[in-house]
């Protein structure tokens, strides 16, 4: 907070935190921003980008994940899902809804306090939390309530040089895993699609409320498929047990954005 209130405006700050109440401090409080993605999608991402990187270069996964064997880097993911191990299971899974929940103890565990509590602060400190599904018109949206900073982004969006940037951080080595995994991925991340639903449901209030047109019809991304398919499962999986070890909240999809104006 001190290092964020002392640097010089405008700026806009964009780091891995767990919501901060600056006001609570008596600290002017920063316009915080988001963009989240299909919590599934997220989890996919990131459990190959540890092992495989992305096509910036062949051995940047070696220099991420430099401890990984060969048997946890070669894990084949239905069978890290069927057979519940811990990457796969809560509280790891656990991940979005911390970032926006905040600081308290409580916020690291999975239920229903921490989504009420993510949903609150979404409600009363953030101006924008878009989806990454609809990523072209978090950037319209951007640029109509922050001009400043967002003047002509969908232009830059849209132009070769940062397509060229985009392209080389695909996940390498990607896949789906089988129905039956994504279902049961599903039932664990229950509060994360909660939340994730907020999200979506509240962001397209917004673009209603504001007027926006879509930009696109179709989406790049993979947005609504993964609940369907899962929402075939009838029957109500049970809950695995929760394990001991807590989630690295290092990784790349839920940064925390704050614009100081």
């Amino acid at each position: 907070m001190r290092n964020i209130s002392t640097i010089p405006q405008p700026f806009l700050y964009t780091r891995h935190v767990h919501f901060l109440n600056f006001t609570r401090f008596r600290i002017e409080q920063p316009v915080y921003i988001n963009i989240i993605r299909d919590p599934i999608n997220r989890f996919l991402s990131n459990y190959f980008f540890r092992r495989f990187g992305d096509w910036r270069g062949e051995q940047n996964h070696l220099i991420r994940t430099p401890q990984m064997k060969d048997d946890e880097r070669y894990l084949d993911i239905n069978v890290c899902i069927m057979e519940n191990y811990p990457e796969c299971s809560n509280p790891r899974l656990f991940y979005i809804v911390p970032y926006f929940c905040g600081q308290h103890p409580q916020c690291r565990e999975p239920g229903v306090w921490a989504v009420e509590r993510a949903k609150q602060n979404v409600i009363e400190n953030f101006l924008l939390v878009g989806i990454l599904e609809e990523l072209e018109d978090v950037l319209l949206l951007l640029e109509r309530l922050l001009p400043h900073y967002f003047s002509d982004v969908l232009t830059i969006y849209k132009s070769p040089a940062f397509w060229k940037m985009g392209n080389l951080t695909g996940t390498v080595k990607k896949h789906m895993p089988t129905l039956e995994a994504l279902q049961v991925l599903y039932q664990r991340m229950k509060y994360e699609y909660d939340f994730y639903n907020f999200i979506r449901d509240q962001f397209h209030l917004t673009k209603k409320k504001i007027g926006l047109k879509s930009a696109s019809q179709n989406s790049a991304h993979e947005p609504d498929f993964l609940r369907e398919l899962a929402l075939r499962t009838h029957e109500p999986l049970e809950e695995e047990e929760e394990e001991e070890e807590e989630e690295d909240m290092g990784q790349e999809d839920a940064n925390i954005w704050l614009v100081q104006p």
